[in-house]
């Protein structure tokens, strides 16, 4: 199975996010699964190819061409693909995977979260989405949605399109559970 994850690019974050996304690549990489991300060398993209690229598996970066700079996207990828736009980037990405994971983020990382939640809601794919919230930090994201839905702003049948788990582990088994996935 090729997973899409979202995550930060920040290299300014702490250890404990990094060594969080090192585990979830390396263990992607021991359950047979290829990682496809946006490419770029540091933050959590960096921290899950590099555990992807230590356990020996499979990772796909897609960029758009105007990150092509010293030290911006990553080495380590199997294969690069480069756009033109962040829209063909998000496009692509969402093509070639088949459930989606957002590691801690910031804007960039929720924007692409919430189109891909938003596009399941209106039934144009059926991927499962997973949160990785390490340390809790999308604790208060899991309240706003909560209350998103208790104030009516959307059902809250859409509160089950995704599911918060916070260890690596626990996130890969729902993905597989959710594809039927047998390792």
């Amino acid at each position: 199975m090729n997973l899409c994850v979202y995550g930060a690019s920040s290299d300014q974050i702490e250890r404990v996010y990094i060594t969080a996304g090192e585990e979830l690549g390396r263990q992607m990489a021991a359950r047979g699964h290829g990682l496809i991300f946006g490419g770029g060398a540091t933050g959590l993209m960096g921290a899950v190819v590099r555990g992807v690229s230590e356990g020996g598996g499979w990772s796909l970066g897609i960029a758009p061409e105007f990150f092509h700079k010293e030290g911006v996207l990553s080495d380590q990828c199997s294969e690069f693909l480069f756009t033109k736009t962040m829209r063909q980037r998000k496009e692509l990405m969402e093509e070639r995977a088949d459930g989606f994971i957002m590691t801690p983020g910031g804007i960039g990382t929720f924007e692409e979260f919430f189109e891909i939640l938003t596009l399941k809601q209106l039934g144009r794919h059926e991927k499962p989405i997973a949160i990785l919230n390490t340390g809790g930090y999308y604790d208060s994201l899991m309240e706003l949605l909560a209350g998103t839905a208790a104030h009516g702003f959307m059902s809250e049948a859409c509160l089950n399109l995704c599911a918060a788990f916070r260890k690596p582990a626990d996130v890969l088994a729902y993905m597989e559970q959710e594809k039927g996935y047998k390792i």
